[in-house]
Order: structure tokens, then C-alpha cells, then sequence
């Protein structure tokens, strides 16, 4: 006990006795400093007294569809600090191919008592998915905020770039270089940001491919596309890209002298790759900080509607993309 007490008192920066008056329930104690102290309790995964397990401490879930595509880490590492900065702890939860679903980690956030919970991608992105697990949230009044387009009927606000701005850029950009047999590398079917996109150049001829987000399917999808005379592709992200591009080489052409590619989300590293890659640029930070701002306005009591907030993109062009080759 003695042990325990001395590992809350410095996680939390306070001094044992104050850790032993929040866990005894004993008055003289800030709300604040009683929030650090529970916070610390879910940290270190200390089982909270039972007349304390009602209570939300400051820990907010902060849920990745994955680590590989580097635009994800990046979102983290702007919420994980503006979180830091308004006083609250985040619980990192990142799923991968084959591991914990999202139901999963839905309950273990809510088992360690988080005051809310920011999801970046995930089964709200799939109109096909099931989506019930998030009604867990919605019965006991979670502050949640929702990054990337999704369905629309599950009552939380989004924080989105706007797809159909970043797809007209794109396909703009495309055709100002000469390009007239377009294609698209996009995510499933149900996707709704690529649908999204999709829709923004319905009437205009393109050749669309799925994938499921995968360099190598990617790769396949791409192989298609050129295969029926495609000379422009725009991807529904940069790993989708660099896919597009592996394609290419693979069939022995050059990018971008005979085939031009746009990614999406101008991640980290993208000016070091081979050709610098061209792409549609989502302003992480500032989704970030509205993404916090919103959660942080829901948990101190503000009232936040269910709305959607769109942000601009901007097209960074680079070495990936030039005219196009004139066909005699």
C-alpha cells in the first residue's frame, strides 16, 4: 500500500497524504488535484476504490485505425500535446490487421474511466460496417469527437478535410498538364471519404480501382489503371501513392515522364521520396486542435452540436507529376 501510494503521489506530482485523503474520500482537496490523482490511478492501472469508480478522471482515449500510414502518428502527436497543454492524459489505443477490435478498445477506455474520446478513422468511416459498439458512448453521455468523414446518423461532430476541394485540386492539376485519361486509386467501396471524393468529379470520365488502403494493393489497383491507358492517377492517400508509383516502375515506366501520381495528406517524408511526391496536404495541426478544443468544450459542459467541421486542403505540387506525353 505504502508502495502504491508513493507511485500515485509522484505520477500525479502531489504528496502521499494528499493521494490517501482523494482515496479516502476526506475534504481539503481541489478538484483538480483530485483529478490528477484518479488520472494517475488509470495510468499506473491501480483498481480505484469502489466508491471512486463512478468518476471520470482526465485520462481521453485516442483511438488510430493503424500506425503504419505516417499520417496518423502525426495526428497523435498534435492531440496527445493540446491535450497535454488543457491538462488532460491520453491513452494511446492503435489497432492493427488482426488485433483488438474496436468494440474491444471502446470498453477499455471506458473501464479506465476516460472523460471522452477522440477516434481517427475507424468503423464510422464504413457505411457498411457495423457501427452499434459506439452506442456504449452514446447511453452514458461520452464526449466524442470523430476525425475524417463517416457516417452521419451517430450524433458526435467531425472534424474533416474537405474531400471534394482536395479531389477537384487534384484532377485540376491533372488536366492543366495535359493529362485526359485520369484514374483513381480509392479506398473500399463503403469508404465514405472516398465516396466523397468520388462524388466531387461525377460526369467527368475517370477510371476508378479500389484497395484497402495497403501499399500493395495499391500497387495492384495501379497495375489495372495503366493497364487501360491511364496517364494521371490521384490516390486516396500517400501510401496509396507510393503503391501507384511502385506499379509504375514495375512496368517498366517512368514517373512522372509517363505516368503522374497525387497522393493524399502530404505525411512525413514525402519530400524524400523518389520523386517527391505531389500531393493534397490536410492541415493536421490545426484538425487536431479543433478536434481537442471540441472534446475539451463537451467534457467542461459546453454544449457542442453534431455537426461536421470542414477544413480547406492545399495541393503541394512536386516531382511526381508533369505533362503528359504527347501520343502520335
Amino acid at each position: 500500500m505504502t508502495k502504491r501510494l508513493a507511485e500515485v503521489a509522484k505520477k500525479a506530482g502531489v504528496s502521499e497524504a494528499t493521494v490517501s485523503r482523494v482515496l479516502n474520500g476526506r475534504n481539503g482537496v481541489s478538484e483538480a488535484t483530485r483529478a490528477s490523482v484518479l488520472t494517475a490511478l488509470d495510468v499506473l492501472g491501480y483498481e480505484r476504490p469502489t466508491k471512486l469508480r463512478g468518476e471520470r478522471g482526465r485520462l481521453v482515449g485516442l483511438v488510430l485505425p493503424e500506425l503504419q500510414n505516417p499520417i496518423f502518428p502525426a495526428l497523435a502527436e498534435v492531440v496527445t500535446a493540446s491535450l497535454a497543454q488543457r491538462g488532460f492524459t491520453p491513452l494511446l489505443a492503435a489497432r492493427t490487421i488482426g488485433g483488438v477490435p474496436e468494440r474491444d478498445y471502446i470498453e477499455m477506455l471506458l473501464d479506465h474511466q476516460v472523460s471522452g474520446v477522440v477516434f481517427a478513422g475507424g468503423s464510422y468511416a464504413l457505411a457498411d460496417a457495423e457501427h452499434g459498439h459506439y452506442r456504449a458512448l452514446t447511453d452514458r453521455r461520452m464526449p466524442v469527437v470523430m476525425v475524417n468523414a463517416g457516417v452521419s446518423d451517430l450524433g458526435f461532430p467531425h472534424i474533416s478535410t474537405d474531400d471534394a476541394v482536395a479531389v477537384e485540386q487534384a484532377y485540376g492539376h491533372l488536366r492543366s498538364l495535359g493529362h485526359e485519361r485520369i484514374g483513381m486509386v480509392m479506398g473500399p467501396e463503403d469508404h465514405v471519404p472516398s465516396r466523397r471524393k468520388l462524388a466531387a468529379l461525377e460526369g467527368k470520365e475517370i477510371q476508378v480501382e479500389r484497395t484497402n488502403f495497403s501499399m500493395e494493393s495499391a500497387r495492384l489497383a495501379a497495375a489495372k489503371l495503366i493497364d487501360r491507358g491511364v496517364t494521371g492517377m490521384i490516390c486516396a492517400s500517400d501510401v496509396l501513392a507510393l503503391g501507384s508509383i511502385r506499379a509504375a516502375r514495375r512496368l517498366g515506366l517512368d514517373v512522372p515522364g509517363d505516368v503522374s501520381v497525387v497522393g493524399f495528406d502530404d505525411s512525413a517524408l514525402m519530400t524524400c521520396t523518389d520523386p517527391p511526391l505531389t500531393t493534397v496536404r490536410q492541415p493536421i495541426e490545426l484538425m487536431g486542435q479543433s478536434a481537442v478544443d471540441l472534446l475539451v468544450n463537451q467534457i467542461e459542459g459546453s454544449g457542442v452540436e453534431p455537426d461536421e467541421l470542414l477544413f480547406e486542403p492545399e495541393l503541394v505540387v512536386r516531382g511526381s507529376t508533369a505533362p503528359a506525353r504527347k501520343r502520335y
